[in-house]
């Protein structure tokens, strides 16, 4: 197979490739900004976690395109309905994570700051939310690669980014173009992963301290 169809069409990649990105970074901003407060209403009060999390687990076992055609009568084929779709497949990952996060943190510790004087604010932000951060993280890693597999679905209501790529070349049958979309899904899958270990271990010095 001759590579032709790649060189040819490097400016319609990028725009695909970027529209991705652009895809999956605010559905899973958008899904961490609804998520976190979320998180933090369960930790104060055990009650909710019922309720949030079955509303949140309904969402997260939808199918995809099930949801995607309820969605079009309401808010068309757009970029609005995309992102509801995807923000809605984020929000059980990064709600039980930071959760998760927040309840790995030793009582003693919270007892220390709290001895200390610190208010239930302070103490989250500067005692509570740093030790949580690499489970915090690993819910964001999650959400993020799963996200950018399914914005891949989106194709079919006219976004997509990359899925656009995929669904052209399968009904023009250039498979050349197929394994372009496939390929660099793939590839941005990987780098957002890494890109978020990065994050964490920036953020959390400690632990590289423990590891060695």
């Amino acid at each position: 197979m001759q590579l032709v169809w790649v060189p040819e069409n490097l400016g319609f990649l990028m725009d695909a490739t970027v529209a991705h990105i652009v895809l999956t970074v605010l559905a899973v901003g958008v899904g961490f900004i609804l998520s976190f407060p979320l998180a933090l209403a369960i930790y104060r009060d055990r009650r909710l976690s019922g309720p949030i999390t079955a509303v949140e687990g309904v969402l997260y076992t939808i199918p995809s395109l099930a949801l995607f055609a309820f969605l079009v009568p309401f808010t068309g084929l757009s970029l609005l309905t995309a992102e509801i779709g995807l923000v809605s497949y984020t929000l059980l990952i990064l709600t039980r994570n930071i959760l998760t996060g927040l309840d790995a943190v030793p009582a003693d510790v919270r007892e220390a700051a709290d001895g200390m004087g610190y208010s239930p604010g302070r103490r989250l932000v500067a005692v509570e939310l740093p030790l949580a951060l690499p489970l915090i993280v690993a819910g964001l890693r999650i959400a993020t690669v799963t996200t950018i597999g399914l914005v891949m679905v989106t194709a079919l209501i006219g976004e997509g980014g990359l899925g656009q790529v995929m669904l052209r070349g399968f009904n023009l049958q250039i498979f050349e173009e197929v394994y372009a979309g496939a390929i660099l899904t793939i590839a941005l899958a990987v780098a957002a992963d890494m890109l978020l270990v990065g994050v964490q271990r920036l953020f959390t010095p400690w632990s590289r301290a423990r590891a060695r």
